[in-house]
């Protein structure tokens, strides 16, 4: 079957707190496939109700444009490969291991690559607030990174300076969640390396990003203007040969494929440090991984087939191990 000729439905929306930008990513892939010639693509808002449908619905492959809890966690992941439906993206076992920041964090540091130090608290662990603040600061410092670690797009993100607010602070992150992560802060330039492959890696341009905001947080990612991508970044060609190299290894280490974008901040002595992995990134019109790709000659259209052959690639090589 030609690849134009498969019925691709886009899987958008779903129930984390970043369904509306879930919308605006499968709204633009959509458009994109339609675009190019891919008549029988299909555009599938996925909420409770019609979440039945996906077991009936016909599909060759499923575009996942979900973020957040319930998209980029494993969970549709594994629907989908129980229902022998191919899909673009990482695994089930990948995704569920990115969308967990602390879970992330283990895997590098047994792989040795560089990350910011952190610390693990549980809900039901946490008997006083204040004592676990004074706790934290004794291991961590301030000012310091407080995270729901399975929280997308810096949402349950704050970054604490007073020792006086932070147990206040700890107590909103737990009201995402019952897990806490505390990180040590980093204060240099923020970067972002995006990756497309599944066992070749292509790297796109480092894109060095600055924010009106205190930091690249959910308002500044989507809102015009409060945001800008700088492209390529302004660092030396070692230092971008260097982010390359620990981020292929990254995206190694965490099984990804398809498509992922590895997140960095630089430390204090200049050495990048990885922040977190997004196997699911945005496909917005404000978002980095087209932007990369431009800057580079590849249109939105282009991106958007090559993730498509890349699904594919996937499926055919797990297809010849079970034959």
């Amino acid at each position: 079957m030609n690849q134009k000729d498969l019925r691709i439905v886009v899987i958008c929306g779903g129930f984390s707190s970043e369904r509306e930008v879930s919308l605006r990513s499968g709204n633009a892939i959509y458009s994109a496939l339609c675009g190019r010639g891919y008549h029988n693509a299909v555009l599938f808002d996925l909420t409770r109700d019609s979440l039945g449908e996906l077991f009936s619905i016909k599909m060759d492959l499923a575009f996942l444009a979900l973020h957040g809890k319930g998209g980029e966690d494993g969970c549709i992941q594994g629907l989908l490969e129980l229902l022998g439906i191919p899909y673009t993206g990482s695994s089930v076992e990948s995704s569920a291991i990115c969308m967990n920041k602390i879970r992330t964090k283990e895997i590098l540091c047994q792989a040795s690559l560089p990350t910011p130090k952190f610390l693990m608290r549980r809900r039901e662990d946490v008997v006083d607030f204040k004592l676990t603040a004074r706790e934290l600061i004794a291991e961590i410092g301030l000012p310091m990174v407080l995270k729901s670690p399975c929280e997308g797009s810096s949402v349950g993100v704050l970054i604490v300076k007073e020792k006086e607010l932070l147990a206040d602070s700890i107590e909103e992150i737990f009201s995402y969640g019952d897990l806490l992560m505390a990180e040590q802060f980093m204060s240099g330039i923020e970067l972002t390396l995006p990756i497309l492959g599944n066992d070749c890696l292509t790297t796109l341009p480092i894109i060095e990003i600055t924010s009106e905001n205190e930091f690249y947080d959910y308002e500044a990612k989507y809102t015009q203007g409060m945001c800008h991508h700088i492209i390529p970044a302004r660092i030396s060609k070692d230092l971008q040969d260097e982010i390359a190299q620990i981020g292929k290894a990254a995206y190694r280490a965490l099984g990804c494929s398809g498509l992922s974008r590895i997140d960095f901040m630089m430390n204090d002595s200049g050495e990048p440090m990885i922040l977190e992995v997004n196997t699911l990134p945005g496909m917005t019109e404000m978002s980095l991984f087209p932007d990369a790709a431009r800057a580079v000659g590849m249109s939105f259209g282009d991106l958007i087939e090559e993730i498509v052959r890349l699904a594919l690639e996937k499926e055919n090589k797990r297809s010849r191990k079970d034959e």
